[in-house]
C-alpha cells in the first residue's frame, strides 16, 4: 500500500476542494493519504478579508516530513501562470532534501487553480513540476493536472468534470507509487543477490588465480 501525501495552499477554497477529491481518489486505489497545506506566509495572511472562504482546515505540513511518503502531489493556485509564493517559500526551504537525495525516485503530481480562463493552469502545473523533478522525483497523471476556475466572489464552484478528473489523478499517482514501491522492495533484494554473487565470484577467481600461480613452473 502506498503512502501518499496531497500538500496545497489555497487562498479561496478552490484548490483546497481540488486536494480533497483527489485524496478520494488515491484512496480508492488503496492508499494511505493525509491531506496537509502549505504554511501561510505574512503576505498571503495579510490577503484574508471578507471574500476569503476558508473551506479548508487540514493541518500544515513540515520539509522533515515529506521523505515519509511513497507520492506527493502539489496544488497551488495560480500567480502570474506560476506557482504561488507560498508554495515556492516551502519548496526552497527542501533544499537538504533535494542534496541528500531523500526524494529521489517518489511519485509527484501537481494540481493548480487560476482566477480566469486564460490564468495560466497549465504553465502554473508546469512551475511545480519542475521543483518536483529538481527533487529527483518521477511525475506522474493524466495529460493535463486537475483544476478548477475560481473566482474571490465565492460564485463559482468545481464542476463535477473537475471532481472526478482530481480523482482519477489521485487514483492513478497513488497506482504509480504502489507499483514503484514494489519494484523499489524486488529491485533492492536483487541488487543484493547481485552483490552476493558477484563477491562469490570475485573470491572463485582468486582461488583460480592462486591455483594457477601454483602450477606454473
Amino acid at each position: 500500500m502506498s503512502k501518499v501525501l496531497v500538500l496545497y495552499y489555497s487562498e479561496f477554497g478552490y484548490v483546497a476542494i481540488v486536494a480533497h477529491a483527489i485524496a478520494d481518489g488515491a484512496r480508492s486505489a488503496g492508499a494511505e493519504v493525509d491531506i496537509k497545506r502549505v504554511p501561510e506566509t505574512a503576505h498571503t495572511a495579510m490577503l484574508r478579508g471578507p471574500q476569503f472562504n476558508p473551506v479548508h482546515d487540514d493541518p500544515f505540513a513540515a520539509i522533515e516530513e515529506l521523505p515519509n511518503y511513497d507520492a506527493i502531489i502539489v496544488g497551488s493556485p495560480t500567480r502570474f501562470g506560476r506557482l504561488s509564493s507560498p508554495v515556492a517559500g516551502f519548496f526552497d526551504q527542501a533544499d537538504e532534501l533535494a542534496s541528500r537525495g531523500l526524494l529521489n525516485g517518489k511519485v509527484g503530481g501537481a494540481f493548480a487553480s487560476p482566477a480566469s480562463l486564460n490564468g495560466g493552469h497549465e504553465t502554473t502545473s508546469m512551475s511545480i513540476i519542475t521543483n518536483l523533478l529538481h527533487f529527483g522525483m518521477v511525475v506522474a497523471g493524466p495529460p493535463y493536472c486537475a483544476t478548477a476556475l475560481a473566482d474571490d466572489s465565492g460564485q463559482r464552484h468545481p464542476s463535477a468534470l473537475d471532481l472526478e478528473g482530481a480523482r482519477q489523478q489521485g487514483k492513478r499517482i497513488a497506482q504509480t507509487a504502489a507499483k514503484l514501491s514494489v519494484r523499489g522492495e524486488s529491485g533492492a533484494e536483487h541488487l543484493e543477490s547481485s552483490a552476493a554473487a558477484s563477491s562469490a565470484a570475485t573470491r572463485a577467481s582468486g582461488v583460480v588465480v592462486a591455483l594457477w600461480d601454483e602450477a606454473r613452473p
